[in-house]
């Protein structure tokens, strides 16, 4: 017995110390990063002050580099000609946007050149920013989230619910801010047309992709969610998550196909029996969304009218561009359910 609780305080004393020790090197990480990106500030302001103090031109910053690289040789690429340039470019265009500079302080080099690069908007390098930051995207994850046109998808698109109606303004405005127009689930490898339990599976085998796509604060609850209502009746939700920042569970509902009216009733069934039956008494009200092959927003409008629970649809999309071979193509509902019920819906890698 004795030995078994000295086991027990060690591992427990393992276990801190691990976490102790994985904690100050992502502190030391940060505050490295931090360092470097003032340094890589001061000198991309020096240029800026000497060339505009003596007239200077390009001459200067390759002279710099060739003398910098002589003094630090370890450092041969953090001071090349191109590396330089972006020190002057990065001084340059976040010079009046203290906000910025407080952002591109938090993320690695790379990652501010991918933004710096291919985003000229302050509005959308915020975004990107922010996002890189509080998802920790690694550089690729974030320039396939500029690819897929995150900020486009996710602030700037007209999107479908009915949140200001159904929750506290300052939650509807939190919980639309949260929600795509369009998701991009390209990262399924599912390049062909697949029934939706197909998707449904891909998902939960990438979950960690899927949660980045959705965005920040979500946390993975259980697919095929089971909820049984007071008369008897068992329903399956297909994804179930819970966010933190908007604290409420939220249900996700695939559909192959073009939405129809009657998936916001069915969301809407689902929604009442998770706020009576599953939601803890301090979370918000459940949110759902419904997440089609496409959608007619003249319809959804129809749809989500007199509901009185929070739902929003949403398209999806399995690749970037959709190949020629399948255009046209893609299976209606009607026909997928019928395989579903044949038993013909067994899955495919």
């Amino acid at each position: 017995m004795e030995n078994a609780l000295l086991n027990n305080a060690y591992m427990s004393l393992l276990e801190s110390t691990k976490n102790k020790i994985l904690g100050t090197r992502l502190n030391v990480a940060k505050a490295a990063c931090r360092e470097q990106m003032k340094l890589y500030w001061w000198i991309g302001e020096k240029i800026v002050e000497v060339q505009e103090e003596h007239g200077w031109g390009k001459m200067v910053v390759e002279k710099l580099s060739i003398d910098l690289k002589k003094t630090f040789k370890g450092a041969v690429a953090g001071f090349s000609v191109q590396n330089l340039w972006y020190m002057r470019q990065l001084y340059m265009e976040y010079k009046d946007y203290a906000i910025l500079q407080q952002l591109v302080g938090e993320l690695p080099w790379g990652h501010n050149i991918v933004i710096m690069s291919k985003i000229k908007e302050i509005g959308e390098r915020r975004y990107y920013l922010e996002s890189a930051r509080d998802m920790a995207w690694t550089r690729n994850i974030l320039e396939m989230q500029i690819q897929s046109n995150a900020y486009q998808r996710h602030l700037i698109s007209k999107k479908c619910n009915n949140f200001e109606k159904t929750l506290p303004s300052a939650l509807a405005d939190q919980a639309a801010k949260a929600m795509k127009d369009i998701y991009m689930l390209d990262t399924l490898g599912l390049t062909q047309p697949v029934l939706e339990i197909q998707i449904e599976s891909k998902m939960v085998d990438r979950i960690k992709d899927v949660m980045l796509e959705l965005g920040y604060g979500f946390t993975f609850v259980g697919n095929q969610y089971r909820i049984i209502s007071p008369s008897g009746t068992e329903s399956f939700i297909d994804l179930l998550f819970f966010n933190r920042g908007l604290r409420c569970l939220v249900a996700v509902e695939l559909k192959i196909g073009k939405f129809k009216p009657e998936f916001a009733g069915k969301m809407n069934y689902y929604l009442n029996l998770l706020d009576d039956f599953v939601k803890e008494p301090w979370e918000n009200p459940t949110i759902g969304i419904i997440l089609c092959s496409s959608k007619n927003q003249i319809d959804v409008e129809y749809a989500l009218r007199g509901l009185d629970k929070p739902v929003g649809v949403s398209e999806f999309r399995l690749t970037r561009d959709l190949p020629k071979e399948l255009a046209g193509k893609l299976p209606e509902v009607a026909i997928i359910e019928a395989h579903i019920l044949k038993g013909l819906g067994s899955l495919e890698e």
